[in-house]
Protein backbone atom coordinates (compact mmCIF):
# COMPACT_ATOMS: atom_id res chain seq x y z
CA UNK A 1 0.00 0.00 0.00
CA UNK A 2 2.02 2.67 -0.97
CA UNK A 3 -0.29 5.81 -2.18
CA UNK A 4 -1.93 7.25 1.04
CA UNK A 5 -4.50 9.15 -1.56
CA UNK A 6 -5.96 6.57 -3.08
CA UNK A 7 -9.79 6.75 -3.40
CA UNK A 8 -12.06 4.65 -0.88
CA UNK A 9 -12.34 2.11 -3.75
CA UNK A 10 -8.67 1.81 -4.50
CA UNK A 11 -8.21 1.75 -0.86
CA UNK A 12 -10.34 -0.71 -0.37
CA UNK A 13 -8.95 -3.56 -2.41
CA UNK A 14 -5.48 -2.47 -1.17
CA UNK A 15 -6.73 -3.19 2.40
CA UNK A 16 -8.41 -6.63 1.23
CA UNK A 17 -4.77 -7.58 -0.22
CA UNK A 18 -2.84 -6.84 2.65
CA UNK A 19 -5.56 -8.96 4.92
CA UNK A 20 -5.31 -12.15 2.43
CA UNK A 21 -1.63 -11.78 2.10
CA UNK A 22 -0.94 -10.95 6.26
CA UNK A 23 -3.59 -11.95 8.02
CA UNK A 24 -5.43 -14.78 6.40
CA UNK A 25 -4.15 -18.44 7.04
CA UNK A 26 -5.85 -22.08 6.34
CA UNK A 27 -5.23 -24.67 8.63
CA UNK A 28 -6.67 -26.29 11.87
CA UNK A 29 -7.48 -23.69 14.51
CA UNK A 30 -9.53 -22.61 17.93
CA UNK A 31 -11.29 -19.60 17.83
CA UNK A 32 -11.58 -17.45 20.84
CA UNK A 33 -15.25 -18.84 20.57
CA UNK A 34 -13.76 -22.05 21.08
CA UNK A 35 -15.25 -23.13 17.84
CA UNK A 36 -13.03 -24.82 15.19
CA UNK A 37 -11.97 -23.70 12.43
CA UNK A 38 -10.02 -24.41 9.04
CA UNK A 39 -9.18 -20.61 8.67
CA UNK A 40 -7.79 -17.93 10.52
CA UNK A 41 -7.42 -14.16 10.25
CA UNK A 42 -4.98 -12.79 12.68
CA UNK A 43 -6.11 -9.14 12.19
CA UNK A 44 -3.71 -7.07 14.31
CA UNK A 45 -1.16 -8.68 11.62
CA UNK A 46 -2.42 -5.42 9.48
CA UNK A 47 -4.33 -3.12 12.03
CA UNK A 48 -0.70 -2.60 13.52
CA UNK A 49 1.01 -1.90 10.20
CA UNK A 50 1.04 1.87 9.79
CA UNK A 51 -0.38 1.20 5.61
CA UNK A 52 -2.97 -1.16 7.28
CA UNK A 53 -4.08 1.36 9.86
CA UNK A 54 -4.28 4.38 7.43
CA UNK A 55 -6.56 2.65 5.20
CA UNK A 56 -8.31 1.16 8.45
CA UNK A 57 -8.82 4.82 9.11
CA UNK A 58 -9.50 6.35 6.47
CA UNK A 59 -12.30 3.64 5.53
CA UNK A 60 -13.85 3.18 8.82
CA UNK A 61 -14.43 7.18 9.13
CA UNK A 62 -16.72 8.00 6.90
CA UNK A 63 -18.95 5.54 7.64
CA UNK A 64 -19.62 6.48 11.20
CA UNK A 65 -23.16 8.44 11.94
CA UNK A 66 -22.21 11.62 12.02
CA UNK A 67 -23.69 12.22 15.59
CA UNK A 68 -20.38 9.80 16.75
CA UNK A 69 -18.91 11.45 19.95
CA UNK A 70 -16.17 8.36 20.18
CA UNK A 71 -15.20 5.43 18.83
CA UNK A 72 -14.70 2.22 21.55
CA UNK A 73 -13.94 -1.61 20.99
CA UNK A 74 -12.59 -4.32 23.64
CA UNK A 75 -8.87 -5.04 24.11
CA UNK A 76 -6.47 -5.94 21.85
CA UNK A 77 -8.54 -6.95 18.88
CA UNK A 78 -10.30 -3.47 18.65
CA UNK A 79 -7.20 -0.81 19.97
CA UNK A 80 -5.23 -0.18 17.00
CA UNK A 81 -8.47 0.61 15.38
CA UNK A 82 -9.92 2.78 17.54
CA UNK A 83 -6.61 4.60 17.44
CA UNK A 84 -6.27 4.81 13.80
CA UNK A 85 -9.92 5.72 13.21
CA UNK A 86 -8.91 8.22 15.99
CA UNK A 87 -6.36 10.11 14.23
CA UNK A 88 -7.75 10.01 10.79
CA UNK A 89 -10.45 11.80 12.08
CA UNK A 90 -7.94 14.22 13.44
CA UNK A 91 -6.65 14.79 10.74
CA UNK A 92 -10.13 15.24 9.33
CA UNK A 93 -10.97 18.30 11.67
CA UNK A 94 -13.18 16.22 12.77
CA UNK A 95 -11.53 14.69 16.25
CA UNK A 96 -13.50 12.04 17.42
CA UNK A 97 -11.91 10.30 20.74
CA UNK A 98 -11.06 6.43 21.04
CA UNK A 99 -12.04 4.32 24.30
CA UNK A 100 -10.54 0.60 24.77
CA UNK A 101 -12.77 -1.62 27.28
CA UNK A 102 -11.26 -4.09 29.21
CA UNK A 103 -11.91 -7.19 29.41
CA UNK A 104 -11.72 -6.88 33.49
CA UNK A 105 -11.23 -3.89 35.72
CA UNK A 106 -7.76 -2.30 36.13
CA UNK A 107 -6.75 -4.14 39.42
CA UNK A 108 -5.39 -0.68 40.99
CA UNK A 109 -5.97 3.36 40.33
CA UNK A 110 -9.89 3.69 39.68
CA UNK A 111 -10.81 0.05 38.67
CA UNK A 112 -12.18 1.10 35.70
CA UNK A 113 -13.24 -0.56 32.79
CA UNK A 114 -13.00 1.73 30.00
CA UNK A 115 -10.21 4.05 29.56
CA UNK A 116 -9.86 7.06 27.95
CA UNK A 117 -11.74 10.43 28.04
CA UNK A 118 -14.76 10.73 30.22
CA UNK A 119 -17.54 11.99 27.95
CA UNK A 120 -20.79 12.91 29.02
CA UNK A 121 -24.07 10.37 30.12
CA UNK A 122 -25.84 9.25 26.50
CA UNK A 123 -22.47 10.36 24.46
CA UNK A 124 -22.81 7.92 21.31
CA UNK A 125 -20.26 5.65 20.86
CA UNK A 126 -19.97 3.20 18.08
CA UNK A 127 -17.79 0.03 18.62
CA UNK A 128 -15.57 -1.21 16.52
CA UNK A 129 -13.95 -4.70 15.92
CA UNK A 130 -10.94 -6.52 13.63
CA UNK A 131 -12.97 -10.18 13.47
CA UNK A 132 -16.44 -10.99 13.84
CA UNK A 133 -17.70 -14.65 14.28
CA UNK A 134 -20.04 -14.78 17.14
CA UNK A 135 -20.25 -11.42 18.26
CA UNK A 136 -20.05 -11.84 21.90
CA UNK A 137 -16.53 -9.95 22.10
CA UNK A 138 -17.82 -6.45 20.73
CA UNK A 139 -21.29 -7.40 22.33
CA UNK A 140 -18.80 -7.39 25.70
CA UNK A 141 -17.66 -4.00 25.01
CA UNK A 142 -21.13 -2.44 23.73
CA UNK A 143 -22.79 -3.93 26.83
CA UNK A 144 -19.60 -2.25 29.43
CA UNK A 145 -20.44 1.12 27.76
CA UNK A 146 -24.10 0.86 28.51
CA UNK A 147 -23.60 0.56 32.13
CA UNK A 148 -21.19 3.61 32.02
CA UNK A 149 -24.39 5.15 30.51
CA UNK A 150 -23.32 5.96 27.22
CA UNK A 151 -25.12 5.23 23.71
CA UNK A 152 -24.69 2.40 21.54
CA UNK A 153 -26.58 1.63 18.71
CA UNK A 154 -23.43 -0.24 16.23
CA UNK A 155 -20.77 -1.72 16.18
CA UNK A 156 -18.45 -1.89 12.70
CA UNK A 157 -16.10 -5.11 12.02
CA UNK A 158 -13.09 -5.48 9.20
CA UNK A 159 -14.24 -8.83 8.69
CA UNK A 160 -17.61 -10.70 9.02
CA UNK A 161 -17.06 -14.48 9.41
CA UNK A 162 -20.94 -14.90 9.10
CA UNK A 163 -21.11 -17.17 11.77
CA UNK A 164 -23.65 -15.66 13.97
CA UNK A 165 -22.53 -11.79 14.82
CA UNK A 166 -25.17 -9.87 12.92
CA UNK A 167 -27.82 -12.25 13.66
CA UNK A 168 -26.87 -11.21 17.54
CA UNK A 169 -26.35 -7.77 17.09
CA UNK A 170 -29.73 -7.85 15.69
CA UNK A 171 -31.48 -9.52 18.39
CA UNK A 172 -29.61 -6.69 20.81
CA UNK A 173 -31.30 -3.91 18.29
CA UNK A 174 -27.66 -2.81 17.52
CA UNK A 175 -26.85 -2.11 13.86
CA UNK A 176 -23.61 -4.00 12.01
CA UNK A 177 -21.42 -3.23 9.12
CA UNK A 178 -18.56 -4.88 7.90
CA UNK A 179 -15.86 -3.67 5.34
CA UNK A 180 -15.47 -7.09 4.23
CA UNK A 181 -17.06 -10.54 4.64
CA UNK A 182 -15.09 -14.24 4.82
CA UNK A 183 -16.58 -14.83 0.83
CA UNK A 184 -14.83 -11.40 -0.39
CA UNK A 185 -11.55 -12.76 1.85
CA UNK A 186 -11.41 -16.34 0.61
CA UNK A 187 -12.12 -15.92 -3.04
CA UNK A 188 -9.49 -13.16 -3.04
CA UNK A 189 -7.29 -15.77 -1.66
CA UNK A 190 -8.22 -17.95 -4.40
CA UNK A 191 -7.25 -14.90 -6.73
CA UNK A 192 -3.84 -14.17 -5.90
CA UNK A 193 -3.12 -18.24 -5.32
CA UNK A 194 -4.09 -18.88 -8.94
CA UNK A 195 -1.58 -15.66 -9.85
CA UNK A 196 1.47 -16.50 -8.46
CA UNK A 197 1.01 -20.71 -9.23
Amino acid sequence: MSDPTSSPPALRQQLLDLLVREAYREGDFVLSSGQRSSYYINGKLVTLRADGALAIGRLLLPMLPSDTEAVAGLTLGADPIVTAVSVVSALGDRPIPALIVRKQAKGHGTRAYIEGPTLPAGASIVVLEDVVTTGQSALQAVERLQAADYRVSRIIALVDRQQGGRELYAKQGLGFEALFNIGEIQARAQQLTRGSA
